[in-house]
């Protein structure tokens, strides 16, 4: 895996924080100096929280687990969406739906809920109903497609979470935590990063600096997909008789690709979370 460039990350403006007055003592490790009343961020810091983090989430990768992006802030949300969707991720970019961790079965009923209406419109039931009718199903369907689409795959809770902002996706970090689910995450110098377990310090409101890290740990992910995809191949062809070997390659190469792009979990374990009992939230 190739070292994060230090002047990739200077042309990007990642080693801008914020006003000086707005910081977080807790920063305080990660701060090179103050210019002009701004901090600046230690980017030889960076770098090695950037690679650890990239390593980290490879190997969550390439062992099939699922890890959720979430960046609901506007100079994030394109950028997220194009890079976690090239390597297969589940994200949310729209807004965070309380209790989508601690309540992951209600999640998955929602989700399930698009499936029903899709299955509608295939059958002709959908044709059935009247014309106002049909507008409040296509209505539902655009909201929840709008807010759950991105995650219609994660039939279970995922491995880890990746954050764009900790301080506005606070009730995500909380509900990561409460769970024991690993918290990576773009910190800035105005941010508590008490509760992240790998901290990437860093510019959280640039465009650009946002785009070169989640390309960054991206690039892992995919790293670490695609050693797992070849390590299913030669466990496969290894179990191939010699003589049958060259005739099994290309369609054990296709069966394992087809597999990995159908997520990491099986129709059984989406029932089993989907049927598990509803978790009641209503103290907090």
């Amino acid at each position: 895996m190739p070292r994060t460039d230090f002047n990739q990350l200077l042309e990007a403006g990642v080693h801008f924080g914020h006003l000086k007055r707005k910081w977080n003592p807790k920063m305080a490790p990660y701060i090179f100096m103050e210019k002009n009343g701004i901090h600046i961020i230690d980017l030889h810091k960076t770098v090695i929280k950037i690679d650890e983090a990239a390593a980290a989430m490879k190997q969550i990768a390439k062992s099939g687990r699922r890890i959720l992006f979430v960046a609901t802030k506007k100079q994030a949300k394109d950028i997220v969406a194009e890079k976690v969707a090239a390597v297969n991720m589940p994200y949310v970019t729209e807004r965070w739906p309380g209790g989508m961790l601690t309540n992951f079965p209600t999640i998955r009923k929602a989700v399930k809920k698009m499936s029903t209406i899709d299955k509608m419109t295939t059958d002709g039931t959908y044709d059935n109903f009247s014309k106002r009718e049909r507008l409040q199903i296509s209505r539902q369907r655009a909201k929840l497609e709008k807010n759950l689409g991105s995650i219609a795959d994660l039939t279970r809770l995922p491995a880890a979470l990746f954050v764009v902002d900790v301080q506005k996706e606070a009730n995500a970090v909380k509900e990561a935590k409460r769970l024991s689910i690993p918290v990576f995450a773009m910190v800035d110098t105005c941010c508590d990063p008490t509760d992240i377990d790998y901290v990437i310090p860093a510019n959280d409101d640039a465009t650009k600096s946002i785009a070169v890290v989640i390309e960054a740990v991206t690039a892992a992910v995919a790293e670490g997909l695609n050693e797992r995809r070849v390590e299913k191949e030669k466990e496969a062809i290894e179990n191939v008789p010699n003589k049958d070997e060259k005739e099994a390659k290309p369609r054990i190469r296709k069966a394992v690709k087809a597999e990995s792009a159908q997520a990491e979990a099986s129709p059984e374990a989406a029932q089993a979370v989907e049927q598990a009992p509803e978790k009641d939230n209503s103290e907090e």
